[in-house]
Parts: C-alpha cells; structure tokens; sequence
C-alpha cells in the first residue's frame, strides 16, 4: 500500500489525514481507487482467511508444456479414431468415473480425487503465468518473468507465512524452465517482491542411455537438492554463530541507511539459509539416505518420483506449499526434449514414459500421505499449463490448445468421487460449467482456509485479488 507522510491524527468521521492522503495519492497516479475503495482493499487484504481450511499443506504436480488430458482423465471412446486415440477408458474407486488404462494405479484413489474437465483460458500457449495466479493475460514474452507480474498461490502463502525464517514455499526439482535454459513466469512473489519467491532446489538429471533423438524419452534420474545447505568442512554451528553475528552487526549499520527492496529479500533470504543450515525440519526432508529403500521404488528411482518423495516428507516437516514439477532437459544438457508437449509420437511418449511414470508417483504420494495420516490435511493436484488438440497432427502427435482441459484435485478439501463440467465429444472445448484458472487457484485458497477474495497491494498501491475474480469450484469441494 502507498503511504504517505502526515499527521496521523483522525478527522471527525474517523480517517485519518493519512489515509486521506493515500487515496488522493492513488486518484493521482492514475489508478482510479475512490476512498471507499481503498479501505475496502485494506479491510480485505487484512481478513486473510476464509474458514478454517481443510488443507494445511498443497502438493502440485505441474505437468509442464500441455499434458494430453484426453488420454488421461477424459477420454472420449466413441470420438472417431484420429481424436478419441488408442487408450481405453477403464473404471476406478469412484462409481461413474473412468480414467486412462493407462493409469491403473491413479484409479484406486478416484474416490478421494475430483476431476475438473471444464478448464480453459485464451491466454496463449505455454504461457505458465495462468496457471500459478490465476491471472489470464497473453503475454509479450513467455521466456521471461517481471517484477510487475502477479504473485503466484505459494508466494501468497509465503507473504502470509508469520515465520519469515522457515520457508513455506519450496519449488522443486529446479526453476521453471531451467533445462531449457530460460525463466518461465509464474512460480514468483511478482509484485510483492523477491522476498516472497520460493526457495528453489537444484539438480543434476541424468539418463541410463542417453536419447539419440528428440520425442524419444528416457528414464530421468537425479535428486533435488537445497544449494549449500550443508556446512563445509572444518565449520561448526559455534563459529557460524559467530559469524552470523558479525553479520548482525553490518546488518544493522546497513538498516540505519536504509532498507531498499533489494536488501529486504537479501535479509529474508539470509534468514532462510540460516535456519536451513542449522536446524533439521527441512534440511532433513531432503535426505532420501534415511528413506526405506522399498518405498523409494515404490515412488520410482525418477526425478519426478524422488521430487514427490521429499515433497511429502516436507509437508510432514510443516511445509504449506510444494511445487513438483516435470520440466525439460534438452537445451541444457540433451537429456529430454518435450516433457509433456507432444508433438510427435503421443501414444509412444504416454506409453512408453509419462503416463506409467506419473501414474506410480502419484499413487505412491497418495499412498505414503495416506499411511502416515497425511492426506486428510494435504491437497495434491496434478495440473499443466494448458491442453492439447483433439485431433493427431501427421506426425502421430497432438499440439497446443488451451480451450479444454482437466486438472485433477485429491485429498483434503475435496469431495471424493466427483466430476465437474464437461467437454464436447472430442474434447475440444467446454459443454458445461467453464472453469477458469482464477476458479483453479480460488479453490485451492480456499481449501487452504485463505480468501480467493483477498487484495494485496501491487507495485503502486493497488489492491489486486489475489484469485484475479476466480470463484471456488463449490461442488468438488468437502
């Protein structure tokens, strides 16, 4: 929020000449906010939650570059050939609603899951800012991300994290779009600043036979791993303290000059490395050493697989929001060129790699929350950028669409069993009840007990819903 200097004394209605001077402020850079706005945003932005919240922690699986969801969750049996594609449809734990054959193991948990076949959004493709804020604009690069951009669902969690040492929002296994050698918008704090940005793992991906061509995925292995979270030899906790309190002290001459943005991320981050290096919760999330090695198999010796692992394990440890992502890895080290954008060769990409891959990560996350009383108080969603074409292009692969598609939510908050909205009979745009990415991200607010409607001020003082005008989805929901 804008401030400005003044007396803060009330005049007779109860304002202060502050606050008046804040909304004069705002009229005259343009923004268009009357006073009653402007008490309304910070009345919001003051009431963070909405209810309780059945979720404490989210698990998000992001599919990234535009997962063929009519080969996963809607399939279309009677479609001709081209478009309904060589899957079958097969029943689940939930009565009524079928699932890819391909995913045998994701049909066992359809009653404590709800699908969404409605989704949609006209922003372009491989555009990821949609799909983390809710915010559905075209953008003029999606190779790049602004300070000015919307913050994502976990940097909102963060800005609400009361504890600015321990990290509530973790990115795994790397930045988005790190393999490909450029920076997707999405995943960051945006306006509210670089403080709030999650704090990202680094990997190292490697393959058993390295792929001899492109469309032609290999197993990807590797572990994400928090940067110089351990001490370096010959450093004890005693002589970091010592350090640390050296660095206190630069700190506060620093302070008495003054605080820009740029030091006030610096500090957040500092604290958060500090915490990481000398206490365990987080650090030792990341350690798959102390893990049974039976239930590593079981969630797949991948790096997508060992990335939900500690994504459990960190929830566990208090964590609010995780984000495990499939990425590519071809520009970068040419290791796997179209991680969900399929182009080519479809049916081999979903049969030979993705779909059994995701299918035994995702059973083995809900099974671990599961057994370890997890689930009931975690949300987990397996969600990409966009959809693809109903029809198969001349190289047996589908391409970009973003007109409809399905994203699928399980565990606490939802209503289990359920389906909401529809596709027409080649799922090519919606029939039924449309959802939006702002109505993506609304529910997930709301199952974290936050108000989609809260306002948070962008970088002129604007208050800006943090679900950009999306609604919860109120049938999925328990």
């Amino acid at each position: 929020m804008l401030k400005m200097l003044g007396s803060p004394r009330r005049c007779c209605d109860g304002i202060t000449r502050r606050e008046t001077l804040a909304a004069g402020a705002l009229t005259t850079l343009g923004a268009g906010f009357s006073l009653p706005d402007l008490l309304a945003a910070q009345e919001s932005t003051d009431e963070p939650l909405a209810g309780s919240g059945k979720a404490k922690s989210v698990i998000l699986l992001y599919l990234l570059g535009g997962a063929p969801t009519q080969d996963m969750y809607d399939l279309k049996p009677g479609a001709p050939e081209n478009i309904r594609g060589p899957f079958q449809p097969i029943a689940t734990s939930a009565p009524g609603v079928e699932i890819s054959e391909m995913m045998p193991l994701s049909a066992k948990w359809m009653h404590r899951s709800a699908i969404v076949r409605s989704v949609g959004h006209e922003s372009g493709c491989h555009n990821t800012l949609p799909s983390y804020t809710g915010y559905e604009r075209k953008l003029p690069n999606i190779s790049i991300t602004e300070d000015f951009y919307p913050p994502s669902m976990g940097s909102v969690c963060e800005y609400l994290n009361p504890d600015p040492a321990s990290p509530d929002y973790i990115y795994m296994p790397c930045y988005l779009g790190w393999g490909q050698s450029i920076r997707r918008p999405g995943p960051y704090g945006g306006f509210l600043g670089k403080q709030y940005d999650p704090l990202y793992t680094v990997c190292s991906p490697s393959v058993d036979n390295p792929p001899d061509k492109p469309y032609h995925s290999q197993v990807l292995r590797g572990e994400p791993k928090i940067p110089n979270s351990k001490l370096s030899d010959g450093m004890t906790v005693d002589r970091l303290n010592l350090r640390k309190n050296l660095l206190d002290q630069l700190d506060d001459q620093r302070r008495r000059v003054g605080r820009s943005p740029a030091t006030v991320s610096f500090g957040k981050q500092s604290e958060r490395a500090w915490s990481i290096l000398t206490s365990s919760s987080v650090r030792d999330a990341f350690d798959l050493d102390q893990v049974d090695p039976g239930l590593r198999d079981k969630y797949g010796r991948t790096l997508f697989g060992s990335s939900a692992l500690v994504a459990r394990r960190l929830v566990e440890s208090g964590v609010r929001f995780v984000n495990v992502t499939w990425d590519c890895y071809y520009e970068r080290l040419k290791l796997q060129y179209e991680c969900w954008d399929t182009h080519k060769r479809n049916e081999g990409i979903l049969r030979g790699y993705n779909l059994p891959v995701l299918d035994v990560t995702y059973n083995a996350l809900m099974e671990d929350l599961e057994q370890s009383g997890l689930l009931d108080e975690t949300l987990v969603l397996v969600m990409s950028d966009f959809g693809r074409t109903p029809k198969h292009n001349k190289n047996a692969g589908r391409d970009h669409w973003t007109y409809c598609y399905s994203v699928l939510f399980s565990g606490a908050g939802i209503q289990g069993g359920t389906v909401h909205g529809a596709s027409d009979d080649q799922a090519a745009y919606i029939a039924s009840d449309p959802v939006n990415t702002g109505d993506i991200c609304a529910s997930i607010y709301h199952c974290l007990g936050i108000n989609p409607s809260m306002r948070v001020p962008d970088q002129l003082g604007r208050p800006i819903e943090i679900a950009h005008g999306g609604r919860p989805i109120s049938p999925i929901l328990a």
